[in-house]
């Protein structure tokens, strides 16, 4: 039997293996999907010796950018992204070969593309960490300018203190990388001038649970086009798929 998996740590109740084993079940395929808790990014090795069934497996905080050194091929758009969130596992005998991709870009754009308008030309992404780089790459490439903002004086970023309306009624396009509003804390979201929003203004969330977080419904009080990240969830995991089987 084909196994396939996520490595990360901690890993709590992840989305992909409902998704994997439910879409195993539902279309008869003789596969099974693992979570691999590793407290360390050199326990990879190890699961791929004991797993000789191993075919592909997704990559999860902390290890997005830990996990590339251990790659024999990175995708052109992981590399530039910096991050690899799949990987391709092949053996040739006693070989085995990694090939790492990023399909956090593809969900993301193919989720966002058909909310844009001609009105959408630039964009702030919300926090810096992994996840915000595979955002990055996915606005630039549809077209639109970036740029980040954070809590702290990072290079190329600017503070949330800074902000003013202009800023938003500029840079209408907002993607929230941070986990701020995630259950359980649903009574919080990122600072910023949501009086200046107006319906031009499209605020979108990687967040999925809750359906409607903090950020959105203050978007939404002001006219906002909002969306959460599931989709792109649905997507990227979509695209793991074609990416083992590639």
């Amino acid at each position: 039997m084909d196994t396939y998996g996520l490595i990360g740590y901690p890993l709590g109740h992840s989305f992909s293996i409902s998704y994997f084993n439910e879409k195993f079940q539902n279309e008869n395929i003789d596969a099974r999907y693992v979570n691999f808790e590793i407290p360390n990014i050199e326990d990879l090795r190890e699961i791929l010796d004991s797993n000789p069934d191993l075919k592909g497996l997704n990559v999860t905080i902390p290890y997005k950018q830990k996990v590339i050194p251990y790659l024999d091929e990175v995708s052109p758009e992981a590399r530039a992204i910096g991050a690899v969130n799949v990987i391709q596992i092949t053996r040739k005998g006693k070989n085995v070969w990694l090939k790492g991709f990023n399909s956090d870009v593809i969900g993301f754009t193919q989720s966002i593309e058909p909310l844009l308008e001609k009105c959408h030309k630039k964009a702030l992404i919300l926090g810096t960490g992994g996840a915000s780089k595979a955002i990055d790459y996915g606005l630039r490439s549809l077209g639109l300018e970036t740029v980040f903002v954070s809590r702290y004086q990072r290079p190329g970023t600017v503070q949330y203190e800074n902000l003013t309306a202009d800023d938003i009624h500029e840079y209408n396009v907002i993607v929230n990388c941070t986990p701020l509003g995630m259950y359980p804390k649903v009574d919080t979201c990122p600072d910023l001038p949501y009086e200046a929003m107006n319906r031009n203004t499209l605020l979108y969330d990687l967040i999925y649970n809750p359906d409607e977080t903090l950020f959105m419904k203050r978007g939404l009080q002001r006219g906002a086009t909002v969306k959460n990240g599931l989709e792109m969830l649905l997507l990227q995991a979509f695209a793991s798929w074609e990416f083992w089987h590639s």
